[in-house]
């Protein structure tokens, strides 16, 4: 468990240093436990186990699930610079990158599915690892579509809240003085 929370943190960091930003990195983890609820769904309903193989999986879905989130929000963070409003931002940016995102996610899940139903020697391991990561990649892929944008639009307009009341309450305390 540890290992996971560990790279979800890593995810965050490294998030919070690219967008200078502790706020807006949230839109892109949240995306995280949509594509561990995908995992844990087709991992029970294949009734696996949770084994080794099911967790290597569970981290790459952390950087794939990530990756999708990421391209959304840096698409809408530019439009954002370039003087979009925080809501049309985030609807063109997903419009921008809805197709790319789709076919490179489904060419991965079509990857993967050999991995579900693989027989012969090993066959366990490759089952787990694959129902692992195309659960979680196919709800991560489906969920983080519609729920990026709603993510991107509530943390970029509390960075943006906040950052104008601290800009304010700095420049009230430089006028009163």
């Amino acid at each position: 468990f540890a290992i996971f929370l560990l790279a979800v943190l890593l995810v965050y960091l490294v998030l919070a240093f690219l967008y200078e930003s502790w706020l807006l990195p949230l839109s892109v983890i949240l995306v995280v436990p949509l594509g561990l609820l995908g995992t844990v769904a087709l991992v029970w309903f294949l009734g696996m186990e949770n084994n080794t193989y099911v967790q290597i999986g569970i981290v790459l879905i952390i950087a794939l699930a990530s990756k999708n989130a990421i391209l959304i929000v840096e698409f809408a963070r530019d439009l954002r610079h370039k003087g979009s409003s925080i809501r049309e931002s985030a609807i063109e940016a997903s419009r921008m990158r809805f197709r790319p995102i789709l076919m490179t996610s489904f060419a991965f899940i079509l990857g993967v599915l050999p991995l579900v139903f693989a027989e012969g020697a090993a066959a366990a391991s490759r089952r787990s690892l694959g129902a692992a990561v195309c659960g979680g990649m196919l709800t991560s892929t489906i969920l983080a579509v519609f729920f990026t944008p709603v993510f991107f639009v509530v943390f970029q307009w509390l960075s943006e809240k906040f950052s104008r009341e601290g800009v304010q309450a700095s420049a009230d305390s430089t006028v009163s003085t």
